[in-house]
């Protein structure tokens, strides 16, 4: 290839390459406009600008260093090629010095892009924090730093070091393998070059094992091999690995200085040397770690890790906020009477015998009316109703874009028209109608009810919204009236004007051509996008976790809001042990509230003791809202997940005797209930209740505990909702002397009733099955009683759930009823009568068991014939047959 023919090839391929750098900026550039007209039209800019900057700080700054070292060491080997080869020797083989030097350019622009994405991989978050950090004012037990050190500091230390280490190994590498192939080793410069970055690899490996040794600190692994009782520095860690640590990182730089000196003496195969003692000393240790753990520790664990469990077993307390329980004993006495009963009035009143998984599908065929709704989920939530403090069921009617009818899958309507849900449904968590179904406290279209929803339109929620305009030419579809529909116009202005840049923008980035030249768009049409509500809150602050169930409420003024909790985690906690096997350190800081017309976000911190979100406020001091609406407050739950994860924990780390601890020796676990036809773990639920030393009912999530591989219950956990007490937890331990029942006993017991079971499987014959609802464990005073809703629904595709029966459980008695009052006079006249359980007849219910298996086929009959009625849609043969249940009941009774 002749030198025109080379210049030609480069010439062309310099400007290929600038054409691609220049249409790499175009997508960024067009990202960062809609990123930030949006992010302003919710008063958030301030949050995008400072990540935005810190990112192409990054960029920048990984490029630079990149792009500086590649080309002073391309610069650097050849000068010294052309000083080992000749210059006509080096222009005949590689080119003209003018176009490798512009090679040399656009080889270190590469390497500089590659840095580029090297650097930014630590992320803007991890480097903000070093810069706007809050001290913890706690020092881990074991070197004594502040915690900060572990969750801001040491992270980005150890990046550093690995970017420099990838740095020099890079360029080492290459100018290698170029003198090499040059015959250039003997060039002293080249040697001058080559030690640079071998001291540089050195020091920052030596850094490396040198910070490692806090790596001891969140893990149980103490070697390639092992694994020690004790979550943090353990007797090994403490005794070898730390100090081999010391010894590797002293042993690196004496290794460096070996290779460089080796390097000038020109014996390059003495190299082998100071890498064969590295590898000597990095596997020695491993090897010696494994037999102290062996032969010293495991003989007589107990004894070598008890230093070190005191401090596993206080700072996982401590992480998980696990230190302020409050313990008290529950005395688990049979004490349940009828003054009780009345003393704790609300208590019994909010006793759910409505299940939420059930619940759903009643609540997507009753209240949905066109198949283009879709209540995603129902929810759990309390409410002052007439004065009294209630438990509700709740739920969003949200537009099911994807359940229009084929016909109305046009552009107009997807993007102009169908624009948002209507309206709650809300329902008694103790009431059912005499068919089985919810009794509503709000329903229907236009809603109506107990509480007064001014505003029930809903542009945002938990669908998979798509981007709409709202206010152009066509009118936007509210809701059905009968054979017309009523229509609506958005009266907020929250949303991005759609005219001018931002008409070109969006509409690029829909990629719609239509929504550009479409003449219904006026000068008010808005824009609104992103309005799935966790999209939203992600793409204003993906620095968070969030709880993926978010729900939905009804404020004082009419209007409907969307609460979503957001977790601050971290996996640097030290001595504390990890709940998913990569983070130790969860917080449920800040709550957002999202409004479900307008599209408004607001985050509000909810701890402003954790030094994990004084930081976040600190790098965006515009992200949070001060006060916290009293209405809002009302209506925070504490988190199930959180909670989970606390109870969980507190299963293991509530024994406080290390020997016990060690031994897991009153491990508590979830207990387990049946849904359905299987045994499941048990989730924490909501309960209306008051606390035995309380003066008023308060809404509690709770979970009961048992001993591992038993059913017996040991104890129960709960945390507080309410006003100042809210997140104030508590555990109530019942005497290990005696059997108190846990949930799957209960189970099982319910299972063994030949009557009760009997029962439920003439239920499920005939087209029908039954639905084990939700056991609830219920604490009233000194006593416990277990509720548990049976539904029955028929196996057609169109049937609704039904709560048919209500169990209660107490102490040694079982009851079935058709409904929770009836179940619970019926346990209390056992009571008062001092009758033994094993005393009650069979069939007792009202009927003898003959004539009782008698009137179950009938009604099982009549239920099937109820069921395929509605089916068929023929509501009035469905009514005569419910007449017909209704009055058989009656009968009975």
């Amino acid at each position: 290839m002749t030198s025109t023919q080379k210049k030609k090839i480069f010439k062309w391929g310099t400007i290929f390459f600038f054409i691609f750098l220049l249409l790499l900026t175009i997508p960024v550039i067009f990202n960062f406009l809609t990123n930030y007209i949006w992010m302003e039209s919710l008063g958030f800019e301030s949050v995008y600008t400072t990540t935005l900057i810190t990112k192409i700080s990054l960029i920048v700054a990984g490029f630079l260093l990149f792009f500086i070292f590649t080309y002073f060491t391309l610069a650097g080997m050849q000068k010294i090629i052309i000083d080992t080869i000749g210059k006509a020797k080096f222009i005949q083989q590689i080119g003209p010095k003018k176009m490798v030097t512009w090679t040399n350019i656009i080889i270190s622009i590469l390497i500089g892009l590659l840095g580029s994405f090297i650097v930014q991989k630590i992320g803007w978050e991890p480097v903000l924090k070093v810069f706007n950090q809050v001290s913890f004012n706690q020092a881990d037990p074991h070197f004594g730093h502040d915690l900060s050190f572990y969750f801001f500091t040491l992270p980005v230390l150890n990046f550093v070091l690995n970017v420099l280490m990838i740095l020099s190994l890079i360029l080492a590498g290459v100018a290698a393998f170029s003198y090499f192939m040059f015959q250039a080793f003997h060039h002293r410069i080249a040697k001058i070059q080559l030690a640079f970055y071998m001291i540089i690899f050195g020091l920052s490996l030596a850094a490396t094992h040198y910070l490692g040794m806090y790596d001891a600190l969140f893990t149980n692994q103490v070697n390639a091999f092992q694994k020690s009782a004790v979550y943090g520095v353990s007797y090994t860690d403490d005794v070898i690995n730390i100090p081999s640590a010391y010894v590797l990182a002293a042993v690196t730089v004496l290794a460096t200085g070996w290779a460089v000196i080796t390097l000038f003496r020109k014996n390059y195969m003495r190299l082998i040397i100071p890498f064969g003692l590295y590898l000597l000393v990095l596997f020695g240790s491993q090897a010696v770690s494994v037999v102290v753990q062996q032969f010293i520790v495991s003989p007589n664990e107990f004894q070598q890790e008890t230093p070190y469990l005191e401090k596993n077993l206080a700072m996982t307390r401590q992480a998980y906020e696990l230190e302020d329980m409050e313990v008290k004993d529950h005395p688990g006495n049979a004490s349940l009477d009828e003054e009780m009963v009345e003393r704790n009035e609300m208590t019994i009143n909010n006793i759910r015998i409505n299940d939420s998984r059930p619940l759903k599908d009643v609540y997507n065929q009753i209240q949905t009316f066109r198949t283009y709704y879709e209540f995603k989920d129902i929810d759990i939530d309390r409410y002052m109703i007439d004065g009294e403090y209630e438990q509700v069921f709740i739920g969003a009617r949200e537009l099911s874009m994807k359940d229009l009818p084929e016909q109305a899958q046009t552009w107009v309507n997807q993007n102009l028209r169908y624009t948002h849900g209507y309206g709650v449904a809300m329902s008694h968590v103790n009431e059912v109608t005499a068919q089985g179904q919810p009794e509503y406290l709000v329903k229907n279209l236009p809603t109506s009810g107990e509480i007064d929803v001014e505003r029930p339109q809903i542009y945002f929620g938990e669908q998979s919204y798509p981007t709409v305009i709202v206010n152009s030419a066509v009118d936007e579809f509210d809701y059905p009236d009968g054979e017309s529909n009523v229509s609506n116009r958005y009266e907020a202005d929250t949303g991005i004007p759609f005219t001018g840049l931002n008409r070109l923008l969006f509409s690029l980035n829909e990629m719609s051509f239509r929504m550009l030249v479409s003449d219904q768009v006026t000068d008010e049409s808005q824009i609104l996008v992103t309005r799935n509500i966790l999209d939203r809150v992600k793409r204003i602050a993906p620095f968070f976790e969030y709880e993926e169930d978010p729900y939905i409420y009804v404020r004082d003024d009419g209007s409907l809001a969307w609460i979503i909790d957001a977790y601050l985690t971290d996996s640097q906690y030290p001595y504390a042990e990890k709940y998913n096997d990569k983070n130790n350190y969860i917080k449920n800081s800040v709550k957002i509230e999202i409004d479900a017309y307008t599209g408004e976000v607001n985050f509000y911190v909810v701890d402003e003791e954790d030094p994990l979100v004084q930081t976040y406020a600190n790098m965006f001091p515009d992200l949070f809202t001060e006060d916290i609406p009293e209405n809002l407050q009302a209506h925070f739950r504490y988190p199930e997940r959180l909670f989970s994860i606390q109870a969980e924990m507190y299963g293991t780390y509530h024994m406080e005797n290390l020997e016990v601890f060690y031994n897991r020796e009153d491990f508590w676990q979830f207990p387990t209930e049946k849904y359905y036809d299987s045994d499941t773990e048990m989730d924490p639920y909501y309960v209306t209740m008051k606390l035995p030393d309380a003066e008023q009912e308060e809404f509690i999530l709770m979970m009961p505990y048992t001993p591992r591989q038993r059913q017996n219950m040991i104890a129960w956990i709960g945390v507080r909702n309410d006003g100042e007490h809210y997140g104030e937890k508590i555990v109530y331990r019942f005497p290990k002397q005696r059997n108190v029942y846990g949930p799957q006993q209960i189970e099982n017991r319910i299972n063994q009733d030949s009557t009760i079971s009997q029962e439920l499987n003439l239920w499920s014959q005939g087209g029908s099955k039954v639905i084990r609802g939700n056991l609830l464990a219920i604490p009233i005073e000194d006593t416990m009683m277990y509720v548990e809703p049976i539904y029955i629904e028929s196996s057609n595709e169109t049937s609704l759930p039904e709560v048919k029966q209500v169990i209660i459980a107490y102490e040694d008695y079982i009851v079935m009823e058709a409904t929770f009052d009836k179940a619970l006079n019926r346990i209390l006249t056992y009571i008062e009568s001092n009758a033994a359980p094993d005393e009650i007849e069979e069939g007792e219910a009202g009927v003898p068991l003959d004539e009782a298996n008698e009137l179950l086929n009938e009604f099982s009959d009549l239920f099937e014939q109820y069921q395929n009625a509605l089916s068929n849609g023929d509501w009035q043969e469905a009514a005569d047959i419910m007449t017909q249940i209704e009055e058989k009941l009656a009968e009975v009774e």
